[in-house]
């Protein structure tokens, strides 16, 4: 069994939790890291800082914008993998983010060193299902898992191109909007929840405006993971170098939510 597939298979919802690499620097994100597991996160989001995050909001937008300007860089992400590797052998490791940086060498270089660095998934948010062969093929040979992303607009029609050559877990999008500003109604989510998990497998997670333990105790009941970025993004913000124990008390709180909600 994989590591995500681990994560996703303990009887109880997952959460999935995201932070910036290199966010305020790259030296104080190991730490951040792991106050992540030491909270109670079953699965960690990793975002790549990117010039143009073209489906974050203002929080993840300056996450970005504070990790380039500390100088993070691709092989700095990776590093930070593979130290996270080391020191959680288990909880798997996700990385989030857009093309460019991701297929800038090829795709093939970028899955080999995702798998060497121990990343278990990546999602890459500008690459959509129908453009596959940019990187899909290449993650998969290397036995990482291309995550992909549903979203309120995607209809019976293309859920299935979303579906193939999709592993790991299904990420719904639960807005048609950027992550951070708005969440959408529960009635809603429930039966988007319910729709795809008809049509596949794969665990779901939602994501995007869950920002409270409360919020993600309510959508925690129907799906099988939670995740929670912008609202973690904004505890390093405000605390910079010294996020860890704010960001461990802020999982916590997270994950004692959504682990009891059902």
């Amino acid at each position: 069994m994989t590591r995500l597939a681990a994560a996703f298979a303990r009887g109880r919802p997952a959460l999935v939790t995201f932070i910036t690499a290199g966010d305020p620097t790259p030296g104080a994100t190991p730490a951040i890291l792991d106050a992540l597991v030491e909270g109670g996160a079953d699965v960690i989001e990793l975002g790549m800082p990117f010039t143009d995050p073209m489906a974050d909001g203002p929080a993840i937008q300056a996450a970005n914008l504070r990790s380039l300007g500390a100088g993070t860089r691709t092989a700095d992400i990776l590093a930070l993998a593979a130290g996270f590797r080391t020191r959680h052998p288990d909880v798997p490791l996700v990385l989030m983010g857009y093309a460019n940086p991701m297929t800038i060498r090829g795709p093939e270089w970028f899955a080999s060193e995702c798998a060497k660095a121990g990343v278990d998934g990546v999602i890459c948010v500008d690459i959509p299902p129908e453009e596959d062969a940019a990187l899909g093929p290449a993650l998969r040979a290397a036995g990482v898992a291309p995550i992909r992303l549903a979203t309120p607009t995607t209809d019976t029609g293309r859920l299935p191109a979303v579906l193939d050559g999709a592993s790991g877990f299904l990420y719904y999008v639960s807005v048609a909007g950027i992550t951070g500003k708005q969440q959408a109604a529960l009635g809603a989510i429930e039966a988007a929840v319910a729709r795809l998990k008809a049509a596949t497998d794969l665990p779901v997670a939602v994501g995007f405006g869950v920002r409270t333990p409360e919020q993600a105790a309510a959508i925690a009941r129907h799906a099988d993971g939670v995740v929670v970025g912008s609202a973690l993004v904004e505890v390093v913000a405000r605390h910079g170098a010294a996020a860890a124990g704010p960001v461990r008390e802020a999982t916590r709180a997270l994950a004692d939510a959504v682990h009891s909600a059902r």
